[in-house]
């Protein structure tokens, strides 16, 4: 999991996703938790980032103007 503003070095797998163009899975959004306030829920929808080696699997959402979550699948 990560929170940070959108642009940010978030990377997954060591692929730094904003560099990337996000491909959605084409499923509903899911419901997380914010990492800091538990009691919100919030949506992120699930997305694929693929490199000629590897495909990343994460789901995002914002949580607030700017700030962006990130989930992984355990």
């Amino acid at each position: 999991m990560h929170v940070g503003v959108e642009g940010d070095g978030v990377s997954i797998l060591g692929l730094k996703l904003w560099k990337f163009k996000w491909q959605s899975v084409g499923q509903e959004p899911i419901v997380v938790p914010h990492p800091s306030y538990l009691h919100e829920r919030h949506q992120a929808w699930v997305y694929e980032v693929e490199t000629s080696s590897k495909v990343v699997r994460f789901a995002a959402g914002e949580l607030s103007n700017g700030v962006w979550g990130f989930y992984v699948p355990t």
